[in-house]
């Protein structure tokens, strides 16, 4: 199983990008789906899950500037990043939990860069 991210790049403040992470391989049914970043000198931090079921959580930081999504046929996940800041400069990774499997699946990060 590989974990393909795209979509990060370099912003001014204020604008938008979309991130999507897409799963090959035979990785089955997927509990949930997220995403993380981790800043330079800073542990890594939650950003947005969303569960099988649908259920959405945000990081406080980030709600209602961005929205995660998933397409459960194509085994992605996206995040609607909008109203980008500085502060959201970051490495972002996706994460997926396999049904059937104890340890998930991490992507390779993609960095976001939000210049004032």
């Amino acid at each position: 199983v590989q974990l393909q991210a795209s979509g990060g790049g370099l912003v001014q403040a204020g604008g938008s990008l979309r991130l999507s992470c897409a799963a090959s391989g035979s990785i089955g049914s997927i509990n949930d789906m997220g995403w993380y970043r981790q800043a330079p000198g800073k542990q890594r931090e939650l950003v947005a899950v969303i569960s099988s079921g649908g259920s959405i959580n945000y990081a406080d930081s980030v709600k209602g500037r961005f929205t995660i999504s998933r397409d459960n046929a194509k085994n992605t996940v996206y995040l609607q990043m909008n109203s980008l800041k500085p502060e959201d400069t970051a490495v972002y990774y996706c994460k997926l939990q396999p049904r059937f499997r104890t340890k998930p699946y991490w992507g390779q990060g993609t960095q976001v860069t939000v210049s004032s």
